[in-house]
């Protein structure tokens, strides 16, 4: 069946409160604000683990022991360089390209250097996802050398997933309050459900297409406004807001003409999104330590004035995660490619999962077109 007529079971918008799969991955408690990776709480991930831990529990189901976490690090560290091909690729671009342009292009190119690229066998399926995971961030920060006109940093192996990107992003090695902080940025980051970048990876993975493909398409979709760029938008609000004094004037005149405040609500959360709660803490933590709390200040007073306005609107990822960011010195439009360098290990374990127990993703469509129009030959028309 390609499609069911007006008389069927009505389709909902957006395929809201419509399950489309099964998944082990992630679990959000939307009406407690809870969120847990393969059953463990999110708030225990972001206090006592690492990146690297959080995605040998995504890909495998379980935390691993010091010998498996060693052998996933050596892994990763392994994978980090890039195809000098494919940097000087990155070269040809014009400068004034989009990072999440640049980082479609790139993880799109990679495949081309990878000989079993269509090998779907679980452990080629890992080998895979260690590959992306790896080198997504070394994408990203090259890409902001070059576009600036820097020499391109070259991966450390004696530096850990966040502190390396940092390092390579940066041109210095972060100190270990700034890796700690961006390590905990990418553990909440790292999975969400079958959010619309996921879905759209399982949706590609489920025609047996390679794992570079289905990544490409995640990143193609959370490129877009209402996925990915939001904590980007926030951080634009921020800086038109400019003061403190000005956070409730300004959020009050935006509320009066209904024009939507970037980083409250979120479709699945009734109340405070607990990434939320963990990047508030950390804001005001590296603002405090950089000396420069005033963008958490910021953040705080718009949060304040949207509690008291919009109370069923709660703070979502997004928000606390701009000033976060913008404090570490990370540019406004690499905030989305950065949420790809976290999300890279979800969407890859998403589809490791999806080809583990396959079947072609082919829904439905409800028609609401006319029906047994006749043809007019074109002599007839107009």
């Amino acid at each position: 069946m390609t499609n069911t007529t007006l008389d069927a079971t009505p389709a909902e918008k957006g395929l809201e409160g419509i399950i489309a799969a099964k998944t082990a991955i992630s679990y959000i408690d939307g009406q407690n604000g809870r969120l847990f990776y393969q059953g463990i709480e999110i708030n225990e991930l972001a206090d006592q683990s690492t990146f690297e831990e959080t995605v040998y529990l995504l890909w495998h189901g379980s935390l691993p022991t010091p010998e498996q976490l060693q052998e996933l690090d050596s892994m990763l560290k392994a994978q980090r360089r890039l195809p000098p091909q494919l940097i000087d690729l990155m070269r040809t671009l014009p400068t004034d390209a989009l990072p999440m342009e640049v980082l479609r292009t790139g993880v799109s190119a990679l495949s081309a250097f990878e000989a079993d690229s269509d090998e779907t066998t679980p452990e080629a399926l890992v080998k895979h996802a260690a590959r992306l995971t790896a080198a997504v961030p070394t994408i990203v920060a090259a890409w902001e050398r070059i576009r600036n006109g820097n020499e391109v940093v070259e991966p450390r192996d004696d530096l850990s997933h966040a502190g390396n990107f940092l390092n390579m992003l940066c041109g210095e090695a972060p100190n270990e309050r700034a890796a700690r902080v961006l390590d905990i940025a990418l553990i909440l980051h790292a999975d969400h459900g079958l959010n619309a970048s996921t879905f759209a990876a399982r949706v590609t993975a489920s025609t047996l297409a390679d794992m570079y493909s289905a990544i490409t398409s995640a990143i193609g979709t959370l490129k877009g406004p209402l996925h990915g760029g939001a904590n980007e938008q926030v951080m634009r609000m921020l800086e038109r807001i400019g003061d403190v004094e000005q956070a409730r004037p300004f959020i009050e005149d935006a509320l009066t003409n209904k024009v939507k405040i970037p980083g409250f609500g979120h479709r699945v959360y009734r109340a405070d999104d607990p990434r939320a709660l963990q990047l508030r803490k950390i804001s005001k933590d590296v603002g405090e330590a950089n000396g420069d709390p005033h963008w958490y200040r910021l953040s705080e007073a718009v949060a304040e004035v949207m509690e008291e306005k919009k109370p069923t609107l709660p703070v979502n990822v997004d928000f606390f995660s701009a000033s976060t960011y913008h404090t570490l010195g990370i540019p406004s439009d690499q905030f989305t490619p950065i949420f790809a360098v976290s999300r890279v290990a979800g969407w890859t374990a998403h589809v490791i999962e999806q080809i583990a127990n396959n079947r072609l993703i082919r829904p439905d469509s409800l028609y609401t077109g006319p029906m047994d129009i006749k043809y007019t030959p074109i002599g007839q028309r107009g």
